[in-house]
């Protein structure tokens, strides 16, 4: 009776609201990882634990520097990209020519050398990374109360989502990009370098993990392992989406999120497989996933 009672239409629409939050970061995730993956053919293991190194820059920033929320939105991505730069020049760069599971073996090392790292420099448990006090309290949205901070986080999510896209799809250096992904050998005849390309796309796919990372962090402990459990996720909405495709990330990102966090108030026992459930049927419907496409050989 008293699970009844709570299952208001207000409950229900305050859910849609928490899915478009949990949403708006799955969707940051998968951008990153399509873009790297549309241009480099890298399925980056090592991607959730960019999401974590952004959250720890900003907390340390703030712990040793005073560094403000508002700018390790900018400083966190600048900083994990530079190191996702280094790893790309470093160690990716020397595997293109090999078979893909080189690349695959080598981000998921990563994954356990960064984690590990964290842990001797932070601890296991992490800590709490402080809401700035302009985004603390709730905003009166009619029908309840809902937290300023989490309608900050939507807003931004939507914004840098839609600027990704229509940078990547409708810029000069978007199609240049596009054209160094489908054809890479004739884009380097035409004088464009397309291992810059490379590398700055890797940069900039990392960052928006770690951008990612940033938003997330007043939400929740900043700890080594709070990117696992979320990039397996935003695999399979990669999978939904279609792999490399942008809008598909964006998409699938938001709609799972709500999928997601509404079904698990109707269907709790199987809130922790809810997005694998639809996943096996996209793909049951739709191998190419919602907005992917048959990639020609020819």
């Amino acid at each position: 009776m008293l699970a009844q009672a709570a299952l208001t239409p207000d409950y229900i629409v305050t859910q849609v609201f928490n899915g478009l939050v949990n949403g708006g970061f799955f969707a940051l995730l998968a951008l990153g990882l399509s873009i790297i993956f549309g241009m480099l053919r890298i399925v980056n293991f090592a991607h959730g634990a960019m999401y974590m190194l952004g959250a720890f820059v900003a907390y340390y920033g703030a712990l040793y520097v005073h560094l403000p929320f508002f700018a390790a939105l900018i400083v966190a991505p600048v900083v994990v990209g530079a190191f996702g730069l280094a790893i790309e020049v470093l160690l990716l760069r020397r595997l293109y020519e090999l078979d893909p599971l080189y690349n695959l073996l080598l981000t998921f090392a990563l994954v356990l050398m960064i984690e590990d790292g964290m842990r001797l420099a932070a601890g296991a448990l992490g800590s709490p990374y402080d809401t700035p006090s302009i985004l603390s309290g709730a905003t009166n949205l009619g029908f309840t109360l809902y937290p300023t901070y989490r309608l900050f986080v939507i807003a931004v999510c939507i914004v840098v989502c839609v600027a990704v896209y229509f940078f990547v799809e409708r810029s000069a250096l978007g199609a240049r990009i596009r054209a160094a992904t489908e054809k890479p050998e004739l884009t380097q005849a035409f004088g464009i370098n397309t291992r810059r390309l490379i590398s700055g796309v890797f940069a900039f796919g990392v960052a928006l993990a770690a951008f990612a990372g940033v938003l997330n962090a007043p939400n929740t402990n900043v700890t080594p392992t709070m990117g696992d459990s979320i990039i397996i996720q935003t695999f399979a909405i990669v999978v939904i989406g279609g792999l490399g495709s942008i809008l598909g990330s964006i998409v699938a990102g938001f709609a799972v999120g709500v999928l997601a966090t509404v079904g698990a108030v109707f269907f709790p026992q199987i809130s922790n497989t809810l997005i694998f459930i639809l996943m096996v049927l996209v793909l049951l419907v739709r191998p190419t996933g919602l907005f992917g496409t048959v990639e020609r050989t020819a």
